[in-house]
Order: structure tokens, then C-alpha cells, then sequence
């Protein structure tokens, strides 16, 4: 039964190994394109046309996306991909491999603490790789929180200056009109009428 574990395992590596190579292969020929992709070629002059405000924003949007994307990838992004994931997805695996072979063969319970050994000693790195991305995560999403923030102030803000922007226009146009109604009044002569 420990030849066949053994294989399992021996499987399981085989295949997050195969995984890894894979997202290695498609991180480079990402790298690649992206490098290649910002060669400029001469370009046919075409005459411009106006642009609607409508199409000036999304073009803008577009802009900053390919901004981001040409950022390229880091060397923590080729680490993630060649041992942080593999390296979580082989101690799940053979943890799980393991709960479900002793469940079923009482084999491996009497080789239980070589079996947790291994689990305990990819533990080790795969949890610190977890607490890790999860800091990660609590970091993007603090960051996203106050943009939210700053973004739900300014809404604020410029609501708030808009309203008082329409007061004083109205409060304007009142002293305005109120000034045209006394000027009309004191232009009119009062006159006397004559009696006979």
C-alpha cells in the first residue's frame, strides 16, 4: 500500500510540476508579446475626425488599461507561479490523499506520523505562501475601501458646491429682478392730475 501511496504522490508531483511549467511557459510568451506589441510601426496618416465626448472617455479608459497591462510580469509573479502554487496545491493534495487512504486502508494509519511529517513539513512554507496572499488581499482591499471613500467624498463635496452654486445663482437672479422691479417703479413719473 505504501508503494501505491508513493506513486499517487509521485503523480500528484508530476502534475503540479507539469502545471507549473505551463504557467511558466504561457508567463513568458506573455512577456514576449507584450515586448513585442509596443514596437511601433510607421502608421498611414489618416485625416482626423472629431471625437464625441462619449467615445474621448472610453478611449481614455482604454489608454490606462494598456498602461497597467505593460507593467510586465515581475519576478514575483514567475515565483508565484513555479513554487508558491505548486507548493500549496501539493500539500492540499496529499493531505487530502491522505485522510482519504486512511479512511479506507488501516495501512497507512499505522504509517500515519511519517504521513503527517510530510504534510506538516509542506505546511510550513504553503501556510506562510497562504498568510502571505491573504495580507496581499487585506492590503488590495483596504486600498479599494479608501478609494471608495475618497471617491463617495468628492461625490459629496460636488454635489454639496453644486447646490450652493445654485442658491447663489437664484439668490442673484432675485436680487436682480428685485433690482429691475425698484429701478421700473422710480423711472415711472408720478404725475398729477390736473382739475377743472
Amino acid at each position: 500500500m505504501i508503494d501505491t501511496a508513493t506513486n499517487i504522490l509521485l503523480m500528484l508531483v508530476i502534475t503540479l510540476l507539469a502545471v507549473t511549467v505551463t504557467a511558466f511557459i504561457i508567463a513568458v510568451v506573455t512577456k514576449i508579446w507584450n515586448v513585442v506589441s509596443r514596437i511601433h510601426l510607421p502608421k498611414v496618416k489618416l485625416p482626423k475626425r472629431p471625437i464625441p465626448e462619449k467615445e474621448s472617455k472610453v478611449r481614455r479608459r482604454e489608454t490606462m488599461s494598456k498602461d497597467t497591462a505593460s507593467e510586465g510580469i515581475t519576478f514575483n509573479d514567475i515565483f508565484m507561479f513555479m513554487i508558491a502554487v505548486p507548493l500549496v496545491l501539493l500539500w492540499v493534495g496529499f493531505a487530502g490523499f491522505v485522510i482519504h487512504t486512511g479512511l479506507n486502508n488501516s495501512a497507512v494509519l499505522e504509517n500515519i506520523e511519517a504521513y503527517t511529517t510530510l504534510i506538516a513539513i509542506l505546511g510550513g512554507p504553503a501556510l506562510l505562501i497562504i498568510k502571505d496572499a491573504l495580507d496581499v488581499w487585506k492590503q488590495e482591499q483596504a486600498e479599494k475601501t479608501a478609494f471608495y471613500k475618497v471617491k463617495a467624498q468628492a461625490v459629496i463635496d460636488y454635489n454639496d458646491a453644486a447646490q450652493k452654486q445654485m442658491q447663489m445663482i437664484e439668490a442673484n437672479a432675485q436680487t436682480q429682478e428685485h433690482k429691475i422691479e425698484s429701478s421700473s417703479i422710480e423711472a415711472v413719473p408720478v404725475t398729477k392730475g390736473k382739475k377743472k
